[in-house]
C-alpha cells in the first residue's frame, strides 16, 4: 500500500528548527513593546561599543568661551558650565552606565543564583539559616543598601559595581529557590538520585539549567534597577568618580545651580537615564511573559 508523504513520521531531532531571525521576527510580532525595549537596550549598547565614533568632541575637554552653551551645529546637545559637550559625555556616559548595570546585575544574580540552588536543593538547616540572612538583606531597599556599601568602599568604578551587586543577591537567590523548590522533586532528578549520582552532579546538571528561563528574566529586570542605583549613587557623589562622564553625575552637577538658566543640562542626561530603564523592564516584562509557562497563554 502506497504511503503518503504526510503519514510518514519525521523524527523529533530531524525537524527544522526555527532559525534566529525567525524567532525574533516571531518575538517582536508577539511582544511589540519587548522588542521595542530590546531595541533601546541594543542602541545602547551599540553607543557604549562606538562611543569613540560617534562623539563630535572629547567628553572631559573643557572650553572656558562657550560655557552653558544652548544646542548648535556644532555642539548638538549643548554645553555644561565648563563648556564641555553634553552629546558626547552622554555617550560616554552610555558606557559607563552598561559597564555598570550589566557587571553588577550579573555578579549579583549569579552569586544570588548559586545560592539559591544550593540552598532550595538542600533544603533542611541550611536552607533555614540561609533564608533568615537574606530576609535581612532584603528587608533594606536595594538603593539604601547601595547606598551603604557605596560609601563605606568609596567612590570608584569597581566599588560602585560590588555596592549594587550586593543588594540583587537576596532577590536573585529567592528567585532561583522558589524555581529549584519545584524542579527538584520532578521525576528524572528522583531518577539520578536512585542512580547514586552525586548532589552537586545533580544540582549543576540537571536542575541548574531549567532554570535559566527566570534567571533571564531576572537579569533584564534587574538591570534597569542597577542602571538607575548607579546613576542615584553619582548624583550623591558616591557613584562612579570624575573624569569618567556619568548621567547621574551630570545631573548632580547641573541640576541644583543651573536647571533653570539651562535647562538642557538636565533634560538630556535624564532623557538618557529613563529610556535605558524604560527599555529594560519591557524587554524584561516582555520576556517574563514568553519563558514562563503559566504566562504564556496570557495576553
Amino acid at each position: 500500500m502506497a504511503v503518503r508523504p504526510a503519514e510518514i513520521a519525521v523524527p523529533a531531532g530531524a525537524r527544522p528548527r526555527a532559525g534566529t531571525w525567525s524567532v525574533l521576527a516571531r518575538f517582536a510580532r508577539k511582544k511589540p513593546l519587548g522588542a521595542a525595549g530590546g531595541a533601546l537596550i541594543l542602541a545602547m549598547l551599540l553607543t557604549a561599543v562606538f562611543a569613540e565614533l560617534l562623539q563630535t568632541h572629547d567628553p572631559i575637554a573643557t572650553d572656558a568661551a562657550y560655557t552653558l552653551g544652548a544646542p548648535t551645529a556644532e555642539h548638538w546637545l549643548g554645553t555644561d558650565h565648563l563648556g564641555r559637550d553634553i552629546y558626547s559625555r552622554i555617550v560616554h556616559g552610555a558606557r559607563v552606565s552598561l559597564i555598570v548595570g550589566v557587571a553588577s546585575t550579573l555578579m549579583g544574580s549569579v552569586l544570588g543564583g548559586i545560592i539559591g540552588l544550593l540552598s532550595g536543593y538542600l533544603g533542611g538547616k541550611t536552607d533555614l539559616v540561609t533564608q533568615r540572612v537574606l530576609d535581612i538583606l532584603q528587608g533594606l531597599p536595594l538603593l539604601v543598601l547601595a547606598l551603604v556599601m557605596s560609601a563605606a568602599l568609596g567612590p570608584a568604578l569597581h566599588n560602585v559595581i560590588i555596592a549594587i551587586s550586593i543588594p540583587i543577591i537576596p532577590r536573585a537567590a529567592r528567585v532561583i529557590r522558589s524555581s529549584v523548590l519545584s524542579i527538584r522533586e520532578m521525576q528524572y532528578v528522583e531518577a539520578a538520585r536512585a542512580l547514586g549520582v552525586r548532589h552537586l552532579r545533580i544540582a549543576f546538571r540537571h536542575i541548574l539549567p531549567n532554570t535559566m528561563g527566570p534567571f533571564i528574566v531576572l537579569c533584564t529586570a534587574q538591570l534597569g534597577s542597577a542602571i538607575l542605583v548607579e546613576a542615584t549613587l553619582s548624583f550623591l557623589g558616591l557613584g562612579v568618580p570624575e573624569p569618567y562622564p556619568s548621567w547621574g553625575r551630570m545631573l548632580s552637577v547641573s541640576a541644583a545651580e543651573y536647571a533653570q538658566k539651562a535647562p538642557h543640562l538636565v533634560l538630556f542626561p535624564g532623557v538618557a537615564i529613563s529610556l535605558a530603564v524604560f527599555g529594560s523592564n519591557l524587554l524584561g516584562d516582555a520576556l517574563r511573559d514568553t519563558l514562563d509557562p503559566r504566562l504564556r497563554g496570557a495576553g
